[in-house]
């Protein structure tokens, strides 16, 4: 699957989230990626709710097109301190 389609389906699925999404280092497959998204939605929520609202917004792409995903989730405020 396309990064860019990822990161489009990322940012309509959680609320005000800014996404980029990559082919982790040494992987050259279309199914295999990498994101790191940053939303205030994730506020106050652990880290499994965070990759939940993710999961989500991918829906059926997560068992069919996307074999593979590191994800890494902020809020902005997590995001400009790291």
């Amino acid at each position: 699957m396309d990064a860019t389609e990822v990161e489009r389906l990322i940012e309509e699925g959680v609320e005000n989230a800014e996404a980029t999404v990559t082919h982790p280092r040494g992987t050259h497959d279309e199914d295999h990626l990498a994101a790191v998204v940053v939303s205030p939605a994730f506020e106050g929520k652990p880290l499994v709710q965070q990759h939940q609202l993710v999961y989500d917004a991918l829906g059926e792409h997560m068992t069919t097109d996307i074999h593979a995903l590191e994800l890494k989730t902020y809020t902005p405020a997590e995001y400009e301190d790291r």
